[in-house]
């Protein structure tokens, strides 16, 4: 699990610099689930970091593989000193836990929602998971797991 989410890490830094800031949250029966913040000028990303610690698992399925199955992370994107975007950090941990807590496999074309405003002022609650592969490359790991890949968001 470390390993991962050090080379997770590792390519976030490549993409997108160093983090200014950085947020940890813990829910009761997951593991930790961190967020970092990127400032790119008038852009600020956040990403998470620990959903990827483990494979996603199909919700249908008996067991869940320890090894193989989709791992992911979450990537928004919003313009910076509009709105106190910084009390997404929570609501982005929320979403991340997604599949450990509720067994759910975030993939592209996917509508996640948090029930509440994203940040204070935000007319939406939910985001659209898009596809992979433009701000940030998959990182391929060892076979046989999966890649882990950069599902930006969409508010």
């Amino acid at each position: 699990m470390g390993e991962v989410l050090a080379l997770v890490e590792a390519r976030l830094r490549t993409a997108l610099g160093e983090p200014d800031a950085r947020a940890a949250v813990t829910f009761l029966g997951t593991d930790r689930i961190e967020v970092l913040r990127f400032v790119d000028g008038d852009l600020v990303r956040y990403a998470t970091l620990g959903m990827s610690a483990q494979p996603m698992a199909d919700p249908t399925s008996a067991l869940a593989d320890p090894v193989k199955g989709p791992r992911a992370e979450l990537v928004l994107t919003v313009r910076g000193g509009l709105a106190d975007t910084d009390k997404v950090l929570r609501p982005l941990a929320v979403l991340a836990a997604t599949p450990q807590v509720e067994g759910l496999v975030v993939a592209p074309g996917a509508s996640l929602d948090v029930g509440d405003p994203l940040w204070p002022g935000a007319a939406f609650s939910s985001v659209l998971v898009a596809e992979p592969g433009g701000l940030v490359e998959d990182l391929d790991l060892d076979a046989p797991m999966d890649p882990v890949r950069f599902l930006p968001l969409l508010p």
